[in-house]
């Protein structure tokens, strides 16, 4: 790992890796703990180059909040990002980052995000605060120039702001977001949790569990955000050394008041044990969960998710059979397989859609602009051209775009190579689905027999399934790889009803549903 507080040589250092690598960021100030990992664990694993920044930043801090206080341990994190794979950590001064030139606070240039949602939640208690965390934040992607960043869940007021602060200035990076690591007690972990006594830190678990209170009657049925605000504070209530700042229920994408819940919403909490300011958040949703099952070609995903979906009574998405059906189209129209002006703008007009299986044995109807496709795509022109165009920018954008709006309500079933990682990173289950390439190969083969198609040799199908799986794998957006919390299961020597047995059975323990 390389340690750099420069800007010059941090840019230096990654211009020579960026060509056709994948560069991810983990902003942090430091003091790492198991939060922190769980981004920087995700970082390395789903992206090629993972830099981590270490700042603490003085312009997200108020003149009585705890600048000086602030725990520094560079080198215990140093030695934490190092075992952990990251490949640049980037430790800047206040000089390096542009504000300790002589220039008091207030005089330092800020990127100020929109008032509605700053005035907010902590911003209503921490007037400035996002904007020093917009303002370094968007210095940190200037000097990195990351592909993709991450951001941890329980900040969830920095999270949208982050998002909206991309969205707006057009700055090309994609804002991964990582679930709340917690303690066995529930307390969300924090750099500040070290100021906790053990008497507060048990009281601290307070805030959880006035979160689980309102889950539990928003399970139930309960939507109103009176009641669900009320139930929260009935709790809170049995700790009196809590101090509320505020209770809230908002949207979690522009932090607007929610009176109701018609979709999601976001349930907020900060307060004081003592000295220690403590926030957390649950993000309520009606929606049923989703299962993302990824893996490389022929490990039996369609099928088995087909089966999954209809055992569950969810809605089966195959991601693969959009891609297959654009290639499809591509090729129809005599598109050259490397114009990728003509392929973006063919697939811009394309109209895809998705017929549910008459049974659990027979394929989705596809039809793409209107023509029916569903034989077609299984060929094996089809399955040779693929993973080329789906490669491209403009087909994985508007794919995923139409993937996420099928799947934005929850209750689906979806299989192809990046679901769990990049489509639905929020998904309730995640299972990486994979087999030897010689037991693909040997599934492919018998399954060209039966279509009549037997002319292809096991050997030549075998290694046809290893440079598929290198392309996949290698592609620079979005390549084929496990999500670090998915649960891998080899289908080698299993029949199709022994997995689909045993995704349904992870599903029902991790979900709870009878």
């Amino acid at each position: 790992m390389r340690l750099f507080t420069t800007i010059a040589g941090t840019r230096t250092f990654l211009d020579s890796l960026r060509p056709n690598r994948t560069i991810a960021l983990v902003p942090t100030m430091g003091a790492l703990h198991r939060g922190h990992e769980s981004l920087i664990r995700r970082a390395v694993a789903e992206a090629d180059v993972a830099v981590v920044s270490i700042f603490v930043n003085p312009l997200q801090f108020g003149p009585n909040e705890d600048l000086s206080r602030y725990p520094r341990s560079l080198e215990s994190d140093r030695q934490l990002c190092e075992a952990l794979g990251v490949k640049v950590m980037f430790a800047p001064d206040n000089a390096t980052m542009g504000i300790d030139d002589g220039r008091s606070l207030d005089e330092i240039v800020r990127v100020v995000p929109p008032i509605a949602m700053t005035e907010r939640l902590c911003g209503a208690f921490r007037p400035g605060h996002f904007e020093g965390v917009a303002t370094i934040v968007t210095r940190l992607f200037q000097i990195i120039r990351p592909s993709i960043a991450y951001f941890g869940e329980k900040d969830a007021q920095q999270l949208a702001i982050i998002r909206r602060l991309v969205a707006d200035l057009n700055i090309p990076v994609e804002i991964r977001s990582c679930p709340t690591v917690r303690e066995e007690s529930g307390l969300a972990l924090s750099s500040r949790n070290r100021y906790l006594s053990d008497s507060e830190r048990e009281k601290a678990t307070i805030l959880w569990l006035g979160l689980r209170a309102a889950l539990s009657r928003f399970q139930d049925g309960e939507r109103d955000r009176t009641a669900l605000l009320d139930t929260v504070r009935e709790t809170l209530a049995l700790v009196p050394d809590f101090h509320e700042q505020y209770v809230d229920l908002v949207d979690p994408l522009t932090l607007n008041p929610r009176s109701t819940i018609e979709r999601e919403g976001l349930l907020a909490i900060a307060g004081y044990l003592g000295n220690t300011r403590l926030i957390d958040n649950l993000l309520l949703r009606r929606r049923q969960p989703t299962i993302a099952i990824d893996g490389p070609a022929g490990a039996g995903k369609s099928t088995v998710t087909r089966r999954v979906a209809r055992e569950l009574g969810l809605l089966y998405l195959d991601t693969g059979a959009m891609y297959r059906a654009v290639t499809w189209l591509v090729m129809e129209e005599g598109i050259a397989s490397g114009d990728e002006a003509a392929i973006a703008e063919a697939v811009a007009k394309a109209r895809i859609e998705f017929l549910p299986p008459p049974s659990v044995d027979r394929e989705p109807t596809v039809k793409i602009n209107g023509r029916d496709v569903t034989g077609a795509i299984r060929e094996p022109e089809i399955a040779a051209r693929v993973s080329a165009i789906a490669a491209m920018k403009a087909v994985r954008e508007r794919l995923v775009g139409l993937q996420r709006e099928i799947g934005r309500s929850g209750g689906i079933v979806v299989e192809g190579r990046d679901i769990g990682t990049n489509v639905f990173p929020d998904a309730e289950l995640k299972i990486f689905l994979t087999a030897s390439p010689l037991e693909r190969a040997k599934r492919r083969w018998k399954d060209l027999e039966q279509r009549g198609r037997s002319g292809i040799s096991l050997e030549k199908l075998e290694q046809e399934i290893r440079e598929r799986d290198h392309l996949d794998s290698n592609r620079p957006l979005s390549p084929l790889m496990k999500a670090i919390d998915a649960i891998e299961v080899n289908t080698d020597h299993l029949t199709i009803e022994a997995v689909t047995e045993k995704i349904v059975f992870l599903y029902r323990e991790k979900i709870k549903i009878p």
